[in-house]
């Protein structure tokens, strides 16, 4: 028998074990179907089949409501851990793409000063030649054209305008929104077979009351 209470837990912990406990009763419930469907039909080919079989078709009920409603309980809190899930994605990519839509602006920026200065016959580190020559390999010829013909008294030396910049720790969307702490504790894990076997056992407790009586 398994039963595991659940604190809370970080939200991919959780999707993970919520997951399989959807999983395996889903299956259980899709097998519990079949059966009862080939019940019904059985009864309507048995005389008095509805009196005959009244025990097992009241038992495979009796199961087939308790899986379903724990597969609910578990479906419905994952509902909401997936909500909370997309919520955090959704947060850290529109931060990251707006972070990285600046830093293509700003390196636009700084390739077309590398332009400008070559142009101007000054010199520049060959890193940022190569960084204007990946951006737009015709505006690169033209500056080194226009470089070389240049006639300045006073040509400059310039560093690198990348030089002292450090590269920007990237946050992954998945990884924070896997890593942030679930919105609450999740429904107590029970093994599908336990729940099975619980709900057979009280539907042979209330047939033996009825006989009883």
């Amino acid at each position: 028998m398994y039963h595991k209470e659940v604190d809370t837990m970080k939200v991919g912990e959780a999707r993970k074990l919520y997951s399989s406990q959807i999983r395996s009763y889903n299956m259980e419930k899709f097998k519990l179907g079949k059966e009862k469907t080939a019940l019904e039909e059985k009864i309507k080919k048995t005389e008095n089949g509805q009196i005959i079989y009244a025990n097992e078709a009241a038992t495979l009920e009796l199961t087939y409501n308790a899986v379903a409603e724990k597969q609910k309980e578990y479906q419905d809190y994952m509902s909401q851990l997936m909500e909370q899930w997309q919520g955090k994605f959704d947060q850290v990519a529109a931060k990251e793409n707006a972070e990285a839509e600046k830093e293509y602006f700003e390196d636009v920026g700084k390739i077309l000063t590398v332009a400008r200065r070559m142009m101007q016959g000054h010199t520049v580190p060959g890193s940022d030649e190569k960084k204007l020559m990946e951006y737009d390999d015709d505006l690169y010829k033209m500056a080194k054209n226009a470089q070389m013909m240049a006639q300045i008294r006073e040509k400059k030396k310039y560093e690198s305008l990348w030089e002292d910049e450090e590269e920007r720790q990237r946050e992954d969307a998945m990884e924070a929104a896997d890593g942030q702490e679930a919105f609450a504790s999740g429904p107590e894990v029970v093994n599908v077979q336990d729940t099975v076997a619980a709900a057979q056992a009280s539907a042979d407790v209330g047939q033996v009351a009825d006989e009883q009586e």
